[in-house]
């Protein structure tokens, strides 16, 4: 199948140039004015799309309407070719994304004359395959969805706005907890996502081909993954982090890590279960598989928990390569011998990059903790300091990097006007509040309360669940990712991914891995998954600055009633910042 990952609408004679970027179960649509500003009557795009082996085109539909359309939340959503889409790039979720074949999209501009009539433009059209394998046989980028707070979970799962019959309100009750809640077995399919589903196969293939697996767990209180690893028996290595926190963390007696590890020392064996925290946490999410026909590994940042499934934010690599699973074994047989972090630090695992030993594609991992001569951070922060087009992130726990050279990077990067730097973050918004940080390419940045990731949305949007800050369920840090992108649209397209919070802590106190990926196609993945995250928190982020003063019910925006009147598209011209999002992308 074609590993294309970028293509785009042929048409001449239409008034817009379409491009399609192919993600990992997504599809970004970028479109753009040939020349000069649409005319005023231009209200948005139609789009459509079909499957392959199909010959049904069905629309995308909107939430939004022209005034009247759509008034309450239980109003019915409005196909884009009746309610365009008013915006220049969009995020598609198709349904069977995984289908073998292209996908076609059928993009159509909608003018609208003084009587409200719309008539069509002409149209672009392109076809991509949006298979999940992101590399076919060689590597495969794999997302949670992450977004408990939306409006599709709540039409489609939590109409009620309730999640404690689906999610447990507290870690340590993750492997005892049994979902009670109509289609749970859906609902956490569709949260999950891809990661859920790739690493759930990775481990089945492994019990299956009776492989040796080894493991790395910060957190583990799923009870799906510890009955997998369970039923490899004495095939399975495994290090639990035992590092302490609030209420003893997962140190203590009655966390599900030590649960977890009494029940592991009965199926693989007392030798093979090692709880561990170098000089501050065993931070690790990653898993090799060797053997039976398999080279199997998992990186990233899925912490193998309901949370980290079911309500962050998380992404996860699989590799398909027998010389980087040697490599892991032999970091992993040296943590599991190391007496202290020292003994880490000194090894060779803790050395440079390893080369993930992937032909034809610039792919490496390097294990923590380092030695202060030996870390990651410094390079990197040079790395971001020589994006020439953009630098794009979704970055857990930036706010706790002050000290070290990512956090300045980043600054600097959104003070250039030729980089088009944006991402979020976590933040603390006082002392019990979790929330979002949303930094924008125009410099700003948007602190978003927890509280806002909830009910803050007009009408004709739906209340959402309830993010309560201290539930560990789905409270908490909504947002996990680890990854920067860098010059996603140039050859030298590159994205730094892993466990490593890339703070100074993940450089030379953490068991930690982080790999850096040089490939536009991965780098595709995760631009647009940083994408889908900004728009989603900004959005968010706007309501909350309005503070209830905003419209009643958000609109669509008719043509302006005279000549000099403002249209929907106005500020992405007039706007620098936002002409210059509208050009990168289309």
């Amino acid at each position: 199948m074609s590993t294309t990952y970028q293509v785009t609408g042929t048409n001449n004679n239409a008034l817009f140039s379409l491009k399609l970027h192919r993600g990992d179960g997504m599809v970004l649509l970028a479109m753009n004015w040939k020349n000069g500003k649409p005319s005023n009557d231009f209200v948005g795009f139609a789009i459509e799309y079909r499957e392959p082996a199909s010959n049904q085109f069905w629309p995308i539909k909107n939430r939004l309407g022209f005034p009247g359309q759509r008034k309450k939340p239980g109003d019915p959503t409005i196909p884009s070719t009746s309610a365009p889409i008013q915006k220049f790039r969009w995020v598609h979720f198709p349904q069977n994304a995984e289908t073998p074949g292209a996908f076609r999209y059928r993009v159509t501009p909608m003018f609208m004359n003084a009587r409200g009539v719309m008539a069509k433009g002409e149209i672009q059209e392109a076809d991509i395959a949006l298979m999940r394998d992101t590399i076919p046989g060689k590597l495969n980028v794999a997302f949670t969805r992450g977004f408990v707070s939306s409006q599709a979970f709540v039409t489609q799962f939590a109409p009620d706005g309730k999640l404690d019959t689906l999610i447990p309100d507290k870690a340590n009750d993750g492997l005892t907890f049994k979902p009670t809640k109509p289609n749970a077995d859906k609902a956490l399919e569709w949260m999950g996502f891809e990661a859920r589903s790739a690493i759930h196969d990775a481990l089945d293939k492994a019990v299956a081909a009776k492989a040796e697996v080894r493991v790395i767990a910060y957190e583990l209180n799923l009870p799906e993954i510890l009955t997998r690893l369970e039923a490899l028996g004495p095939k399975l290595k495994i290090i639990i982090d035992d590092s302490s926190g609030s209420g003893g963390g997962h140190a203590a007696a009655g966390s599900c890590e030590s649960v977890a590890e009494k029940r592991l020392k009965k199926s693989a064996g007392a030798n093979h279960v090692l709880r561990q925290h170098m000089a501050n946490i065993q931070h690790h999410k990653s898993i090799a598989i060797a053997g039976g026909g398999l080279n199997l590994l998992i990186y990233g940042s899925t912490n193998f928990s309901w949370r980290a499934f079911y309500v962050q934010s998380n992404n996860a690599v699989i590799v398909n390569s027998a010389a980087a699973a040697l490599d892991y074994f032999t970091a992993f047989d040296t943590y599991f011998g190391a007496a202290s972090a020292d003994d880490f630090r000194s090894s060779p695992p803790a050395a440079g990059w390893h080369d993930l030993g992937l032909v034809n594609v610039d792919a490496k991992v390097s294990f923590s903790p380092h030695t202060s001569a030996g870390g990651m951070l410094g390079a990197i922060g040079s790395d971001i300091d020589q994006a020439q087009t953009s630098v794009l992130f979704s970055l857990a726990f930036l706010g706790q990097m002050t000290k070290g050279p990512i956090g300045p990077a980043i600054g600097r990067a959104l003070n250039k006007k030729t980089v088009h730097t944006l991402g979020i973050s976590d933040a603390r918004v006082g002392e019990k509040n979790l929330g979002v940080s949303v930094l924008s390419p125009d410099n700003k940045k948007r602190l978003v309360h927890s509280s806002a990731l909830t009910g803050n949305v007009p009408a004709p949007f739906k209340t959402e669940p309830t993010g309560l800050a201290g539930k560990t369920g789905f409270g908490g840090v909504r947002m996990h990712h680890k990854f920067i992108v860098l010059d996603f649209d140039t050859p030298d397209a590159r994205v730094y991914l892993g466990s490593y919070n890339f703070s100074e802590a993940a450089d030379t106190e953490n068991g930690e891995n982080l790999l850096l990926i040089k490939d536009r196609i991965v780098a595709t993945s995760y631009m647009i998954e940083a994408i889908r995250l900004y728009d989603h928190y900004r959005f968010r982020s706007l309501q909350q600055d309005l503070k209830g003063k905003g419209p009643k019910v958000m609109e669509l925006a008719l043509p302006p009633k005279t000549k000099n009147g403002k249209t929907w598209w106005q500020k992405d011209w007039d706007d620098p910042v936002r002409a210059r999002d509208r050009t990168l992308f289309a």
